[in-house]
């Protein structure tokens, strides 16, 4: 019975522990025109079962700790073809980490990609290399994979991402020669090349520093210490507003503000007169397109 109920434990230990992400696929084709819709499905199941079923780090996850992320493919009808297999998409990606002590999820990552360009054909196995270049769409997801991962170790210890950005950034160099765009840096300056270049880059260290003390020292003691963990928030701020003042309006600065724009609204309008103040003169000047959000602080 001893060893019965060791095997048992065993198991249980084993089906508790896992992959890293819980990842939700959505593929929106409403404007391709093509008589087979599986295709879509397909599409779905295939990608999640990708994202969900590999194991990207050396840890264990729990499955409650698993992160919590979303990918919304809308098809490009003029991009699309899908009697040859080749697809074009505008992406969001999305990602959220728990709060502690709450039942609240904070966004972590909030990014748009519009430049998916990628072969797919209904049942096509899913291969991907972190040393070559293979096909498109698995470069595409892995990147996107360790790129949540990345930002979600940066918030629970500083710079705690780092290993996750280089794997992210030998994809980027995989497919430097692909011909596929989003992973050059003459292509644009918003694209997957210089999410990662900024991710990996000493001047941006002190958005990827506010990242910590935003959540552990702020968010994650909201509930307990409110006034302090304002204070941590804005002095994370502050760090935001250092790595912009070395290049203006970065990618990574936009992508910061994207995913916490209304939760900062929502934070520092419960502030005092000078926390409100010092966070609406900063976040107006890092993002003037957001001001009407921000505007809400006064309030």
């Amino acid at each position: 019975m001893n060893r019965l109920f060791c095997i048992i434990a065993l198991i249980a230990t084993l089906s508790a522990v896992g992959q890293e992400l819980n990842c939700r696929v959505v593929i929106n084709a409403q404007q391709v025109q093509t008589t087979e819709r599986k295709i879509f499905d397909d599409m779905e199941i295939a990608f999640a079962q990708f994202l969900n079923n590999r194991k990207w780090t050396e840890d264990e996850f729990l499955q409650e700790e698993r992160i919590n992320c979303n990918i919304i493919l809308t098809m490009d009808p003029n991009e699309s073809n899908p009697s040859s297999g080749k697809w074009g998409a505008s992406v969001q990606i999305l990602s959220s980490r728990p709060v502690y002590n709450s039942d609240y999820e904070t966004v972590v990552l909030n990014f748009a990609d519009r430049d998916w360009q990628f072969d797919y054909v209904q049942s096509q196995p899913l291969q991907f290399n972190e040393n070559a270049f293979t096909n498109n769409i698995t470069s595409l997801l892995a990147y996107y994979a360790y790129i949540i991962i990345g930002l979600d170790y940066d918030t629970f210890s500083e710079l705690g991402g780092t290993r996750y950005f280089q794997i992210a950034n030998q994809i980027v160099a995989n497919a430097q020669n692909s011909n596929y765009p989003g992973w050059s840096q003459f292509n644009s300056v918003r694209n997957r090349y210089w999410l990662n270049e900024n991710l990996l880059g000493s001047n941006f260290e002190p958005i990827r520093q506010a990242l910590y003390t935003y959540h552990i020292q702020g968010l994650d003691i909201f509930q307990e210490e409110p006034e302090t963990a304002r204070n941590n928030i804005l002095n994370s701020l502050k760090g935001v507003e250092t790595a912009n003042r070395s290049r203006p309006r970065s990618i990574l600065t936009i992508s910061f503000l994207d995913a916490k724009a209304e939760e900062l609204a929502q934070i520092f309008k419960e502030g005092t007169p000078t926390q409100k103040k010092q966070s609406f003169e900063i976040l107006s000047k890092l993002d003037p397109s957001k001001t009407d959000t921000f505007e809400k602080i006064m309030e």
